[in-house]
């Protein structure tokens, strides 16, 4: 059987391109050297990939910060705003992070395009930005320069686009009048244009990516796909179109889309197993499928038997020369490599050898394509008994199971998830204890991460600073911070977290029934990778974990400082998850952990309480039918997190990068009695959502973009929330940035900040005359 490959981690083993790209925009390296870091970075992967086996190996899968963004330059499809700040001789990469980051100099300021959530992953895109005139033209030779750099490698390879469909439905109208599936006309010629060269340079395969062939989609839509895929087929019918789905199975779109002229087409049945049955009974005769069976999502080694059953389905109906063997989707989304994992405090080996991240699954692939072979080897037999002996092995393992934790769980009723009171009731309660002014301003949470401070906890992991030595030095940036938040005028403050790694490996670390790993890092966008913890067993929290540092920082100020923690359904999606057992009972697990947090907090006299849930909406099934399941058992997960407290307790959540038409009433139903939100890209555009729905708690509209290293002036911010005040009442605004301040540089935080508190003041100002 042939076996591929979707897309492989472009971020190097570790990190290595996050580190290039972070010295080309500091000036520390020239362009030249960054793509120079680059091309060895791809030419590594292919190798690799060639190495174990693979057939069809991808290319234009790497990208310096996001694939969409890339199909955005190779389109032509520029904002406006960009045309006169990059001449023709300047270098295109200059442009391409501009578009993702923003430009501020030479005396431009030019916001950066929206960015946001892949589907239901934590992988942040580059939103195209469509108008009525819009016109698309071949503008970049990326996804032609890096096959051809394949080709000369001896690489057999397969040009990965993201379809013409697909592309056009991720992307937003920036103007009223049109549909922007209406481009598709317009779009179409560049494809085309695009798939010549490709063969004229020897392509054999292309790569489709059409991730919305698993979403709702209309006839019209469908229309749409069918009239795309028919003009591509009858202008190149030499070329071999691998359609490749995922995330979620075909279902009611499986009627129309077998019969795409396509070569092959990929279903993830890692996400959607019941899906096979169904397209087999269908297929015509003439289309081949690739079997998505190892799991591109997560981080658990592959049950071969299981596998194993689904092929042997799948052969037994249309027989193994219709095959392709496969992972769900692309390997984008797990860690490199597991034999970098060394450590067995963070990873014991027992949890380890239940685990395959993606140089593993490529391995995996090609065994399960071997084993489904008709040779089977001494070899072969033994490759099967090991991974049983795996799978086993978890099964049975005493590390896994905790009886008191299901004890508790078991007994968690609707007692578990309400607040005493009602929030108007709360609110007055709260207002009279806190006495905020008019637009209280307020940060995220987080602060910059200096060198000095992550070095900080490296000594302290290394045991070369004393756990009394780390204290001291914590709680001097902490007695800096509040001074510093005070000085510039801030009403609600935060001790700025310096003593964490990551917002979810934090407290996962103190938290039974999680393992970590040294390099298992993933990317969440451009040069930011994330590294998720591991959720083996089940979930209990032994101590406080986030109690001393915020009371200490409280001691320092008669200001009220937030206590600062993730959400339950947060920890849950930002983690690879166990697979032995529902989500929801996992994330019941968490909810409790965090509810003995938010008590203990209390207790210690810390009155308002943020509880981030940033990953609420990229949990949403992509199919609405599966959607209110889903949010019953995630909003209540969160609600039991901030139960228990008293009503003059204010408890925050914080949501980033989410579309909140379509939950706002589960956000609602959350009944936090603040919400901060992410709006300065769209500028104040994912408030209408709020206004509609008559959101009745208060919220804080972020006014600036803290994911670009541009500061916005007071003149932006006022604007914004002038257009924030039009829209809800004023007693219920919050004024703080987008995000937590992690990313960021001081002096940066330190502009933007200042500004952000004299919009403040000068929107307090316009409504006490007003009044």
């Amino acid at each position: 059987m042939i076996t591929q490959n979707l897309g492989y981690p472009r971020i190097g083993a570790k990190r290595e391109l996050k580190k290039a790209c972070e010295q080309y925009w500091s000036g520390k390296i020239d362009i030249d050297s960054l793509e120079q870091e680059g091309k060895r970075l791809r030419e590594a992967n292919w190798k690799l990939q060639q190495e174990a086996g693979i057939d069809l190996i991808p290319v234009n899968d790497f990208s310096f910060y996001d694939q969409v963004l890339d199909m955005s330059l190779i389109l032509g499809a520029i904002p406006k705003r960009f045309s006169n700040v990059f001449l023709e001789e300047d270098h295109t990469l200059d442009l391409y992070f501009a578009m993702a980051r923003g430009y501020q100099k030479n005396g431009f300021d030019i916001t950066a395009m929206e960015m946001t959530k892949w589907f239901d992953t934590n992988y942040h895109y580059i939103v195209p930005e469509f108008y009525k005139e819009q016109q698309f033209k071949l503008s970049s030779s990326k996804f032609l320069d890096e096959f051809k750099e394949a080709k000369s490698m001896g690489i057999k390879a397969k040009p990965v686009l993201i379809g013409p469909v697909s592309y056009l439905l991720l992307g937003k109208e920036k103007e009223e009048g049109f549909n922007r599936l209406d481009h598709i006309e317009k779009l179409l010629p560049v494809y085309l244009e695009i798939l010549q060269q490709l063969q004229d340079e020897g392509a054999e395969w292309i790569q489709f990516d059409e991730p919305f062939l698993v979403t709702d989609l209309n006839k019209e839509e469908a229309a749409v796909y069918k009239k795309t895929y028919e003009i591509i087929a009858n202008r190149f019918p030499e070329l071999k179109v691998v359609l490749a789905t995922y995330f979620e199975g075909l279902k009611d779109n499986a009627s129309w889309v077998v019969d795409l002229p396509v070569e092959v087409l990929h279903l993830d049945l890692v996400r959607a197993e019941d899906q096979l049955e169904n397209v087999l009974k269908i297929a015509p005769d003439s289309l081949k499928l690739s079997l998505g069976v190892v799991d591109g999502r997560n981080i658990w080694k592959n049950d071969y038997d299981k596998s194993l059953a689904l092929i042997d389905t799948a052969v037994k109906t249309i027989g193994a020369e219709r095959m392709l063997i496969a992972p769900s989707c692309s390997l984008l989304h797990s860690p490199f490599d597991l034999d970098n994992e060394t450590d067995e405090k963070t990873l014991p080996a027992e949890v380890k050898n239940w685990m395959a991240f993606a140089k593993q699954k490529l391995n995996e692939v090609v065994d399960l394509a071997s084993l489904a072979g008709e040779k089977r080897t001494s070899e072969l037999e033994a490759l099967q008994e090991a991974n049983r002996l795996a799978m086993q092995s978890k099964k049975e393992s005493k590390r896994i199971h905790n009886p008191k934790v299901e004890e508790r769980v078991n007994k968690i009723d609707n007692s578990y998830s309400r607040r005493k009171s009602t929030f108007s009731k709360r609110q007055q309660l709260q207002e009279k204890s806190l006495k905020l002014p008019l637009f209280p301003t307020t940060t995220i949470g987080s602060f910059p991460q200096t060198r000095e401070v992550r070095l900080l906890r490296s000594q302290l992991k290394k045991g070369t600073l004393s756990q009394e030595d780390y204290q001291k030095a914590i709680e001097e940036e902490i007695d800096k911070a509040i001074a510093w938040q005070e000085s510039i005028g801030l009403d609600v403050l935060v001790h700025g977290e310096f003593e964490r790694n990551d917002m979810v490996e934090y407290f996962g670390e103190q938290l039974d029934g999680f393992a970590f790993t040294k390099f298992g890092w993933v990317q969440s966008y451009g040069s930011r990778g994330v590294k998720p913890p591991i959720i083996y067993g089940d979930v209990d929290r032994v101590e406080p974990m986030t109690v001393s540092w915020t009371t200490y920082a409280q001691k320092q100020t008669g200001l009220p400082v937030k206590g600062m923690l993730t959400g339950p359904i947060t920890i849950l999606q930002w983690s690879f998850v166990r697979n032995d057992q529902p989500r929801e009972t996992t994330a019941n697990q968490i909810a409790l952990a965090i509810c003995k947090e938010v008590q203990d907090l209390e207790a210690a006299g810390i009155k308002i309480i943020q509880i981030d849930e940033p990953a609420i909406r990229e949990g949403l099934p992509l199919r609405k039918a599966d959607w209110k399941n889903y949010l019953e058992w995630a909003i209540k997960a969160f609600r039991i997190s901030a139960s228990g407290v008293e009503d003059a307790t204010q408890i925050h959540t914080h949501m980033c990068y989410s579309e909140f038409n379509d939950m706002i009433e589960s956000i609602a139903a959350m009944d936090a009695d603040v919400i901060t939100i992410e709006t300065s890209r769209s500028h104040m555009e994912l408030l209408d959502a709020f206004v509609n729905f008559k959101y009745p708690n208060e919220i804080g509209p972020g006014v600036y973009d803290i994911h670009s290293p541009r500061v916005p002036n007071v003149e932006e911010m006022e604007t914004l929330l002038n257009k924030a005040s039009e829209l809800i009442p004023v007693r219920n605004l919050w004024v703080n940035p987008d995000c937590g301040l992690k990313t960021r540089g001081w002096k940066e935080t330190d502009e933007a900040l200042r500004a952000m508190v004299d919009a403040a003041k000068r929107l307090r100002a316009k409504f006490q005359v007003e009044a």
